[in-house]
């Protein structure tokens, strides 16, 4: 018996999607490529800590419905808000230098409300010859893992207006949360990618290496990369949608994660960005939750330089610009752990959407339904919590209604 209601993508918006439809009594089947549900919400433990190699932080957590629903399965939740914005000691520059960065940034953001360019390109923003460019084009890949050239101004003003000061972490991991939420009721099918999609007629087609199967409605939740690539066969009608998820690409966001070995200077709950003028520059987290670890956070031109010369020439990066604020004294004290590799993982490629220049619009067209059978979710679908996985669960929860609707199926909301 074909299923009613087939899931492409286990993420955040495949299992909401999959909560909203088995409340509902639809038993969904979700086809997940990798070998392990959660998409881009991985907690991979190392050296006996659980460590996010991707979404780490409840953005937005006083609104956010991953946060009560943590609270509900009774998670730990850290409610003290990072320390991005403070280099630890002022390491690498003076006090001041560290100040006129940040106040470069906020005056940036506030021009992107107050005189956004007509050209909606975030780097017409910027002032002209200023020495914290460099820090706000690392910013920017960290934000939306991309330069400022080819970020959409009107697009990351609506996040960030609609965004909330709280960003809460989760000790067990997100991705440990998101992960064990998959209803019992639906049918996860791992190491299943989808090959190609069919429309003959009223027929919908999901063709795997496994078999097709020929639901009467299926819920799109794949990278908007993925959307726009070749890795699946898509028919025409759904051409519109995939010139949408060219107008939002990924950016490059990784991770690296360092194990201290020994005696060390870091103290705990600390931050350091290692150049404030270098715009490839990582970030650097020490001692999260009192580990002994420190989490590397790269973005735009740092995130593209690991997934092009590999994980030990970043490893070997970060490592220097730690010992280069700490002392080299450090280099004994550091062992890598594990790191991130989104941009080359083949069912995902890369870290979350932005909307390009004058394409902010593309994220409406990309959450429409097609024909009344196919639906589609994802962080990059959401109107303002684009980038997100409560934005990509929230959008999950939209298309199961829509799926629902068309399929004249009661809805338990």
């Amino acid at each position: 018996m074909e299923p009613e209601i087939v899931i492409i993508g286990a993420g955040a918006a495949g299992i909401g999607a999959a909560k909203r439809l088995a409340a509902a009594g639809i038993k969904p089947v979700l086809l997940e490529a990798l070998p392990r549900p959660g998409g881009r919400a991985f907690t991979q433990h190392a050296a006996g800590h659980p460590l996010d190699l991707g979404c780490g932080y409840l953005h937005s957590a006083d609104r956010n419905p991953w946060t009560e629903i943590a609270e509900q399965a009774g998670f730990a939740i850290e409610r003290n808000n990072p320390a991005w914005d403070r280099q630890y000691k002022n390491l690498g520059a003076a006090a001041a230098e560290w100040r006129k960065a940040g106040e470069a940034f906020e005056r940036w953001s506030e021009r992107l409300i107050t005189d956004p360019p007509a050209s909606d390109i975030a780097a017409d923003v910027l002032e002209p010859g200023s020495p914290y460019n460099a820090y706000l084009q690392a910013m920017s890949g960290y934000i939306s893992g991309d330069e400022l050239e080819r970020i959409s101004v009107r697009d990351y003003s609506t996040y960030d207006q609609a965004s909330t000061e709280f960003n809460w972490r989760l000790p067990a991991g997100y991705g440990t949360l998101i992960s064990s939420n998959l209803p019992a009721a639906a049918a996860l099918r791992l190491n299943t990618p989808v090959e190609k999609i069919t429309l003959d007629g009223k027929t919908l087609g999901l063709h795997t290496a496994a078999g097709t199967l020929r639901p009467s409605a299926a819920i799109i939740t794949v990278s908007t990369n993925i959307l726009a690539g070749g890795s699946i066969a898509w028919p025409a009608a759904l051409d519109p949608w995939r010139d949408a998820a060219t107008r939002l690409p990924l950016g490059a966001d990784e991770k690296l994660f360092f194990e201290i070995t020994g005696d060390s200077p870091f103290a705990p709950e600390t931050h350091v960005l290692g150049d404030l003028h270098d715009p490839a520059t990582g970030s650097y987290y020490i001692r999260p939750f009192g580990r002994p670890i420190v989490e590397v956070f790269l973005g735009g031109a740092g995130a593209r330089a690991l997934a092009q010369s590999g994980q030990e020439a970043a490893f070997a990066r970060a490592l220097d610009q730690l010992a280069k604020l700490f002392g080299n004294a450090i280099r004994a004290s550091l062992r890598p752990l594990i790191a991130s590799n989104w941009t080359n993982t083949p069912s995902i490629r890369g870290a979350y959407s932005h909307a390009l220049p004058g394409n902010a619009q593309a994220r409406e067209i990309l959450a429409m339904p097609y024909d009344n059978r196919i639906f589609f979710a994802g962080e990059a679908t959401h109107p303002f919590d684009f980038s997100t996985a409560h934005g990509a669960y929230l959008s999950g929860l939209r298309a199961a209604d829509e799926a629902m609707a068309a399929l004249h199926w009661p809805s338990a909301n």
